[in-house]
C-alpha cells in the first residue's frame, strides 16, 4: 500500500504524536528522513489522501488517524523491550508468595497503570464459578464487622458487616464455625438457599441474636453473588490526557467508567494481546482498548488497559505479555 519512505514517516509521525500529543510538521522530519520539506509535504500529502493521516483544525501539522493507528500496529511496530525498573517493580509483585493468584493479577496491573498513565482493569470469574472455601470475620468496633470470604479459585471478597445492635464476638464466633461447617464447598449462587433452609434452622437454636446476625452474613453473601468481580485503577488518567480537555468528554468517559455493563462489555474470549481503536472497540470511539484472556490453574479472566488512541502500543503489548509469562505461580 505504502513505500519504504512512506512507511518510515508515518512510523516517525506516530511515535512522535504519541510522544508529544502535538501535530506534526513536515519541517521537522526533514532532518530525520534526509529529505525536503516540500519532499515530506508530497509525501505527506499522499499519507493524508490514502487516510493513514489527517489534518487538525489547530494547525497545519498532521496526526495519525484510526486507519493510521492500525497500519502501524499491523505492518511497522515492533515490541518495546522492558527496562529494568518496569521489570523490578512486577518481579516483587510475582515473587511476593504470600498473595493469592487473584491479588497478583490486580496489583500487576495496577503497577502497569502507574507505568503507562493508562487505566488497567481486570475481569475476574462471575461469582458462580467459585465455592466457598472459608469464611473468616475481623471485628471493626462493637457493630461492625469484615467478612473475608475465600473461595477455591484463590479469589478473597473483603465486606464490610453492620449489625443495628451490640453483638458479642462469642456470638460471631459462633456463627463463622457453623457457616464454615455448613457451606464450605457449597457454590457462590447456592449459598442464599443454603443460608436460608440449613443454616438459619441451625443458628436460632445457639445464637440468641440469630435473626440480625443471619440477616448481616445473607447480605453479605448476596452481595458477592451480585459482583461483577470488576477491578479497575487509574481512571483519572484517562481524563488527564490532552486528548480529553473537553468537559462533556470527560464526563462521558467517566460515566462509562461508572456503568458496570459497559465495562464487562470489555472481556476477552481471545488468549492473544488484541489491540482494539477507536470505533474497532465497544467502549468508546476516542480510545484505544488493549487487553488479552488469561487462563491460570482454572482462574480465568481478562485484563486490559484503556487509553488514548495516542497509545505506546510497543510498550503495553510488551507488559501485557511479561504479566502473561510471569504470573504462573
Amino acid at each position: 500500500m505504502i513505500n519504504e519512505r512512506q512507511s518510515e514517516l508515518l512510523k516517525l509521525i506516530v511515535e512522535d504524536y504519541i510522544r508529544t500529543a502535538r501535530p506534526i510538521s513536515s519541517k521537522s522530519l526533514c532532518d530525520k528522513l534526509n529529505c525536503s520539506s516540500a519532499t515530506i509535504r508530497n509525501e505527506m500529502s499522499f499519507l493524508e489522501d490514502v487516510g493513514l493521516l489527517e489534518k487538525t483544525h489547530t494547525s497545519s501539522g498532521r496526526i495519525p488517524s484510526e486507519k493510521g493507528y492500525r497500519y502501524y500496529v499491523d505492518n511497522i511496530m515492533k515490541p518495546k523491550e522492558l527496562s529494568g525498573d518496569d521489570i523490578l517493580k512486577l518481579q516483587t509483585i510475582f515473587h511476593n508468595n504470600s498473595l493469592m493468584l487473584s491479588d497478583v493479577i490486580v496489583k500487576s496491573m495496577e503497577i502497569i497503570s502507574e507505568l503507562t498513565n493508562y487505566t488497567s482493569i481486570v475481569l475476574g470469574n462471575n461469582s458462580d464459578t467459585n465455592k466457598v472455601n472459608k469464611v473468616e470475620v475481623v471485628p471493626l468496633s462493637d457493630n461492625k464487622f469484615i467478612a473475608i470470604i475465600i473461595t477455591d479459585k484463590g479469589h478473597v471478597e473483603h465486606r464490610q458487616m453492620s449489625l443495628n445492635e451490640h453483638m458479642e464476638l462469642d456470638e460471631i464466633r459462633k456463627t463463622v464455625e457453623l457457616i464454615n461447617k455448613l457451606i464450605v464447598g457449597t457454590p457462590i449462587t447456592e449459598v442464599s438457599e443454603k443460608l436460608e433452609y440449613e443454616v438459619k434452622p441451625v443458628i436460632k437454636e445457639y445464637i440468641k441474636q440469630h435473626d440480625a446476625i443471619y440477616n448481616a452474613f445473607y447480605n453479605v453473601f448476596q452481595g458477592f453473588v451480585n459482583d461483577t468481580n470488576i477491578r479497575m485503577v487509574g481512571t483519572s488518567h484517562m481524563i488527564a490526557s490532552p486528548e480529553f480537555n473537553d468537559v462533556d468528554k470527560i464526563r462521558e468517559i467517566v460515566s462509562k467508567f461508572e456503568d458496570k455493563d459497559i465495562v464487562k462489555s470489555i472481556k476477552e474470549e481471545d488468549s492473544g494481546i488484541n489491540i482494539y481503536i477507536g470505533s474497532e472497540n465497544d467502549f468508546d470511539d476516542d480510545v484505544t482498548v488493549i487487553k488479552t484472556k488469561y487462563n491460570i490453574d482454572g482462574e480465568e479472566g481478562t485484563i486490559a488497559l484503556i487509553g488514548p488512541k495516542r497509545m505506546e502500543y510497543d510498550r503495553v503489548i510488551t507488559l501485557l505479555n511479561y504479566i502473561k509469562e510471569n504470573i504462573k505461580r
